[in-house]
């Protein structure tokens, strides 16, 4: 049940009203940021939400029947980075929708609708950003199938490979000008070594940020999307090495077999469905 004030209860039943709608974003790293479509900022509850950069919402609606009640959410880019976005900073950001009277904002607000950002698509200077509801989590499977290569991730609780025995670090001799290959020369590890492998920028303009290692050869990188700055020699970096999943990278890369989540010799759909030779 929603809690309203006496005086929002009022003023919602009043014949003139002025309202706004709000959107607070909370990303998985602390930061808080608030818009509004009022053409005014607004404080609510300590929180400022900004008018600078307009957005629109599609109809809200709820079910009775649990089903997945999303809705989308279409912004300028002012106040959010671009490069932030493309970076994943705002991935799984929690996010509120409330209703407020933008002329007394301290008689509290109604929250709309509550969810988490899912897809997030940039076209021409805005972004279009999935609300996924709470009943979204009701969509997830529950449990695991069983699968020929490994369901952990390198280094995580069911893994067990300690991570900093696999990392190092180094810094940017060379660039292709794409903005995602690069060339370290003193790198010696094995061709492939770092496939799949997690690259974290240490240094320069994409200081923070991190991507996935597409490729490694003769100490050149290809990371799987192109970094949001220019990569510049002289940038330094973290990356651990690369894990494919599969039964034999886990005995002869990283000696885990015993912690391996993989079923590789469970029969597929090909055992199942071939059949023999009859002129054999």
């Amino acid at each position: 049940m929603k809690s309203l004030s006496q005086a929002f209860k009022d003023h919602l039943a009043g014949e003139l009203t002025t309202l706004a709608t709000c959107w607070r974003v909370t990303r998985t790293d602390g930061v808080v940021m608030g818009f509004t479509d009022h053409d005014a900022d607004l404080v609510v509850n300590g929180v400022t939400y900004k008018a600078s950069s307009g957005y629109s919402a599609a109809s809200l609606a709820s079910q009775s029947d649990l089903s997945v009640d999303n809705t989308e959410v279409d912004a300028i880019l002012n106040e959010i980075d671009e490069a932030d976005l493309a970076a994943g900073l705002y991935d799984d950001a929690e996010v509120h929708l409330l209703l407020v009277n933008w002329q007394d904002p301290s008689q509290g607000t109604l929250a709309l609708r509550r969810g988490w950002l899912g897809q997030v698509t940039l076209k021409a200077g805005m972004f279009t950003a999935e609300l996924r509801g709470l009943t979204q989590a009701l969509q997830q499977t529950i449990g695991e199938n069983y699968s020929a290569t490994c369901r952990a991730d390198l280094g995580d609780a069911r893994c067990k490979v300690d991570l900093s025995q696999y990392t190092v670090t180094g810094a940017v001799t060379g660039v292709a000008g794409d903005q995602r290959t690069f060339t370290d020369s003193s790198r010696a590890e094995a061709n492939g070594y770092f496939h799949y492998g997690l690259l974290t920028w240490t240094g320069g303009a994409n200081n923070g940020y991190a991507m996935e290692v597409k490729a490694f050869s003769a100490g050149q990188f290809q990371l799987s999307q192109a970094m949001p700055h220019p990569i510049q020699v002289g940038d330094t970096y973290t990356v651990y090495a690369g894990c494919d999943k599969r039964i034999g990278t886990c005995i002869n890369k990283f000696s885990n077999v015993v912690n391996f989540r993989g079923e590789p010799y469970v029969p597929g759909v090909d055992s199942v469905t071939k059949f023999g030779n009859p002129f054999g």
